[in-house]
């Protein structure tokens, strides 16, 4: 399940097998960027920014002769020398791999690949990606400019985020955390984990979190301590089945109490979200009642 830190630790692999390299070969598998041919460009790095991953590159060289321009095809001034982004989302089922040069690639069924970058040591190819596209570096907020503050990000900022989040304070808390425009990076399973680890119902109104600071601040520790890790626990312990406080382990037995953990919603028509907590260590609070 693709969160902040997955999409962290996939930029990281990015940019360990690709920057500064120059590509010997590209290969987009989506209608948009079918034509675009990123022979020459330069890598510059990878980045993510909450869910999303940018991979930042020079223009490639026009080749002489060749029947083609730099990448921003349709300018209609000279772009040889602007710096692009590709921009990829991994979703709930998009992945990047990377691979020497002749290793058979693993990461999935061929009809899955959407994007093949090749250079002299290194292939990357990106499987069931969402939301590919290439911009000029300039214009990425585009993109991402409408995302709160990245919680493995140098633009953190706690009381930017806190504020964001009280901006609707009738929402209930387990939304508005999955809510990329309030802070950027937690899926479902780093928001079922946070709400138990601070005793909240994922129902309890913004209004009703005595304390979002402490709520978000834990979710940055979270994240942040799983960065570079295959496996991502909660817990303490990274053991398989034992990593995780209540995502997925529905009707099994609470670590705490012992109560059965329950499996809701965040939401409510087809953009429902999982929810998982322990109906005891987090109880529902009564609505709080109009001021007179």
């Amino acid at each position: 399940m693709p969160e902040g830190d997955t999409v962290w630790n996939t930029a990281r692999v990015l940019d360990h097998a690709l920057a500064g390299r120059r590509l010997t070969g590209s290969d987009f598998r989506v209608p948009q960027l079918a034509t675009t041919d990123l022979t020459g460009a330069r890598v510059l790095g990878c980045v993510s920014r909450g869910k999303h991953l940018l991979l930042r590159l020079t223009s490639p060289a026009v080749a002489e002769g060749a029947d083609r321009r730099p990448v921003g095809t349709g300018s209609s001034g000279d772009d040889r020398d602007a710096t692009w982004t590709l921009h990829s989302h991994l979703r709930m089922d998009g992945a990047w791999r990377t691979y020497a040069p002749g290793e058979r690639w693993t990461g999935g069924p061929a009809h899955l690949i959407r994007v093949v970058l090749r250079t002299a040591d290194a292939v990357a190819v990106g499987y069931h990606l969402h939301e590919v596209a290439l911009v000029p570096t300039v214009e990425e907020d585009a993109l991402v400019g409408h995302l709160g503050p990245d919680l493995l990000g140098p633009d953190w900022d706690v009381a930017e985020a806190v504020q964001r989040l009280a901006s609707r304070p009738d929402q209930p808390i387990g939304e508005a955390l999955l809510d990329q425009r309030n802070l950027a990076g937690l899926g479902t399973v780093y928001t079922a984990e946070v709400l138990y680890l601070t005793g909240i119902n994922p129902l309890t109104t913004v209004a009703q979190v005595e304390d979002p600071g402490r709520l978000v601040r834990l979710a940055r520790r979270l994240l942040w301590a799983n960065r570079g890790r295959s496996a991502r626990a909660t817990t303490g312990d990274t053991r398989r089945g034992r990593n995780l406080w209540v995502y997925g382990r529905q009707g099994q037995p609470c670590r705490r109490c012992g109560t059965a953990v329950v499996q809701g919603r965040h939401g409510s028509g087809p953009t429902a979200r999982l929810a998982h907590w322990c109906p005891s260590c987090q109880p529902e609070r009564p609505p709080t009642a109009p001021p007179d």
